[in-house]
């Protein structure tokens, strides 16, 4: 059984249509997504780079995983601000002498991570540590931040 065909005779396109804010979204939206990809010119007209990072909550404390092969503890600086923590270093490429690259894959330069911690901590409590080319920090919870079991009294 066929069915019919039926024809709409009215447009639907507008008579004024005008690609230009399109483009323009379009055109920033590709430069978020290289910006992204490629990294952020920093201060010295290098390229700046994010590295991966995860960011976990358990019940005393914020859990922060960042991958940073290759890297020594030295190569490393992490700063605690009120909720904001910032680690931070630079990559090197490793000069060899007669030897031709076909390929680069991996990043190389600054790098930065910023995160805000969804809730307080106590900066002097935080603790890093560096193991098979992932940053591990821990920053417990101020006492402020944690939640706390109020008792109600009967009159």
């Amino acid at each position: 059984m066929a069915l019919p065909v039926t024809r709409r005779r009215e447009r639907l396109i507008p008579t004024q249509w005008n690609p230009f804010p399109e483009f323009e979204e379009l055109y920033d939206r590709m430069g978020r997504l290289l910006e992204s990809t490629l990294g952020e010119p920093a201060a010295s007209g290098t390229m700046m780079w994010t590295p991966l990072a995860d960011v976990s909550e358990g019940e005393d404390s914020y859990i922060v995983e960042v991958e940073v092969p290759g890297l020594a503890k030295d190569d490393i600086d992490i700063q605690v601000s009120g909720n904001e923590l910032v680690i931070s270093g630079e990559t090197r490429q490793q000069e060899r002498e007669g030897v031709r690259t076909h390929r680069r894959m991996r990043r190389y330069g600054q790098f930065e991570y910023r995160t805000l911690l969804p809730g307080d901590i106590d900066p002097e409590g935080v603790q890093a540590r560096l193991d098979n080319g992932v940053l591990t920090v821990t920053a417990p919870k101020s006492d402020q931040g944690k939640p706390r079991r109020v008792a109600i009294s009967q009159d």
